[in-house]
């Protein structure tokens, strides 16, 4: 049995397959995903499991040097926003490294998801609650 924290078998292996430069998205449930892009569907029921439980572990198998989230989640869902800018700070402060959290319209940010790797759907029903995470390097 897998001893790290990722036991989903699909996350687990995109995680691993990640290049530098290489990208993520964890989404909420309305979040439109391509049909050339991996989903991995992980919502169950209305905000289960949720966008922050699921960013929490895939960033503690991803060495994450960028996130970038829609600009509209700064404003619509204060909440979200302020635990995931926690987060990252846990995060950066657990690791010693620096993400940089940049922020484009929510229309960039559906554009931006056609080149992620997979795209991880929550059952997240918060409007906005999205980040697409770029892949760094752990040397």
């Amino acid at each position: 049995m897998k001893k790290t924290a990722i036991l989903n078998a699909p996350i687990s292996e995109v995680i691993a397959r990640l290049g530098h430069g290489d990208s993520i998205c964890v989404a909420d449930a309305g979040l439109p995903i391509p049909d050339d892009v991996l989903r991995i569907d992980l919502a169950l029921v209305r905000g289960i499991p949720s966008f922050l439980d699921v960013f929490d572990a895939v960033v503690t198998e991803m060495t994450v040097e960028k996130a970038l989230i829609a600009s509209e989640l700064i404003n619509s869902a204060s909440s979200v926003y302020s635990s995931l800018v926690s987060s990252i700070k846990v995060l950066e402060q657990g690791q010693s490294c620096i993400i940089t959290l940049s922020d484009l319209s929510h229309e960039e940010f559906k554009q931006r998801v056609q080149l992620c790797k997979a795209v991880i759907r929550t059952g997240e029903c918060t409007p906005y609650a999205n980040v697409i995470l770029s892949a760094g390097v752990s040397f």
